[in-house]
């Protein structure tokens, strides 16, 4: 099978964070705060086939204790979002709409309310789940007083570090994995903290996934290093590709499209260190600034999406940030909350339509224009407010032409022997075939 078979190869994702976007309490209190909030989800599926997505990635949505990623059980959904029927109901539904569905894999810690963590804050050197967590140490102690102490993840006590080395964590990890496979048609996993698991946990998971579905996803993130150190044949199909997403936010900023150029031709270009390699793209997401509140200039916008969508990888759109919306970390264990709001669906109809149609437009191009889905990249005029990149196969090509400045901006270039005078207003980008 040709990779660009995999449904992935042709993927554009809308990411949600479920807790947040559905207006769940921060604090799962049981009883107290159950509901079936994930069946909004449904009503998004009419603007989900307006912007032509066909991939839907969620953030956390197993039973935890605040914000997804401290983990209490991996079989069940958050009770705040609802039952599994409820959940089950949803990924039918994208299902049936053509649109593919990936969780978050939160397997590097869990939470404090984990049952087995529990069992060993009970029963201590008597707990069956002793070896589970890393650097369980029964002479120390910690913040909470438990006369114990453990790994954790980026020194937040409330997220215990799981023992990968622990069979029965494998075990249990990958049986949760197959049931979310096996009853919800999951079609691929988003996995948390990679780089701060054990890698030969990642090719179990490779081949355990594969040996179920040959075209099962697995993207993990990553924020520093060698991209291809995770994203290769024995482990992960793709990885986040961060130094992309600061280099479009400055170099707009910045009023310097080398930055990002340099990047591109880096990463993509003949001979580059990620060719052929299919990076997850986004230009915000659940743990940074809203791409609104990035921008110095929001006339920039138009330009950072078409950037999104013309270079080489898989593109993503944050939810909310399609309306152009704002949002900046804050202080504190809610930091990320203005990250992660609450939006109805219905209240949002007739907002910033331009922005939504630019989007919609680009994202019907990349489905129709194979170029953009899996073309090699070649930059063909660099300068600090102007940009022109070319995606080609070996038949057909397509020019990318960006101008961030105020001022209109006219360029003539020649490409593989054609000529192409291009016109570009004040913050306007184009397409030439």
């Amino acid at each position: 099978m040709d990779q660009h078979d995999f449904w992935y190869e042709n993927a554009v994702f809308y990411h949600i964070y479920p807790l947040g976007l559905t207006g769940a309490p921060l604090n799962n209190l049981g009883e107290e705060t159950k509901g079936n909030r994930i069946l909004q989800i449904v009503d998004w599926i009419p603007h989900l086939k307006k912007l032509n997505i066909n991939a839907v990635y969620f953030g956390p949505v197993w039973e935890s204790g605040t914000h997804g990623y401290d983990t209490h059980n991996y079989y069940k959904l958050d009770s705040r979002l609802g039952s599994n029927e409820d959940f089950k109901k949803v990924c039918d539904a994208l299902h049936d709409a053509g649109i593919r569905v990936v969780l978050d894999g939160v397997f590097n810690h869990v939470g404090r309310g984990f049952a087995p963590f529990l069992d060993v804050l009970k029963n201590r050197e008597n707990s069956s789940y002793k070896d589970w967590f890393a650097g369980l140490n029964f002479g120390g102690n910690n913040s909470y007083n438990d006369g114990l102490s453990y790994e954790n993840w980026s020194g937040c006590e409330e997220l215990v570090k799981l023992n990968m080395y622990n069979g029965d964590v494998r075990e249990h990890l990958l049986k949760a994995v197959a049931m979310w496979m096996d009853e919800f048609g999951i079609d691929g996993l988003r996995l948390d903290a990679a780089d701060c698991i054990q890698k030969d946990f990642f090719k179990e998971l490779r081949r355990f996934t594969k040996s179920r579905r040959s075209d099962f996803w697995l993207m993990g993130e990553i924020i520093h290093g060698n991209y291809r150190d995770w994203a290769n044949a024995d482990m992960m199909d793709s990885v986040t590709n961060y130094e992309c997403w600061k280099g479009i936010y400055s170099s707009h900023n910045d009023k310097n499209y080398f930055e990002i150029a340099h990047s591109l031709n880096r990463q993509f270009a003949k001979g580059g260190i990620y060719e052929g390699l299919k990076l997850y793209n986004f230009v915000d997401n659940h743990d940074v600034n809203r791409i609104s509140s990035l921008l110095k200039e929001k006339e920039n916008l138009l330009n950072v999406y078409t950037m999104l969508f013309t270079m080489p990888g898989i593109p993503s759109i944050y939810y909310g940030s399609e309306w152009g919306i704002e949002g900046e970390k804050s202080k504190g264990a809610n930091a990320d909350v203005p990250l992660r709001p609450a939006i109805d669906i219905h209240a949002m109809e007739g907002i910033n339509e331009g922005l939504i149609s630019h989007i919609a437009d680009l994202t019907a191009e990349y489905h129709h224009n194979k170029t953009l889905r899996c073309g090699g990249f070649e930059n063909v005029e660099i300068k600090n407010q102007q940009l022109v990149y070319a995606r080609y196969s070996e038949d057909d090509y397509t020019l990318v032409a960006l101008n961030l400045s105020d001022e209109p901006w006219e360029t003539t270039v020649t490409y593989q022997g054609n000529t192409h005078h291009i016109s570009l207003d004040a913050y306007e980008s184009t397409l030439i075939h």
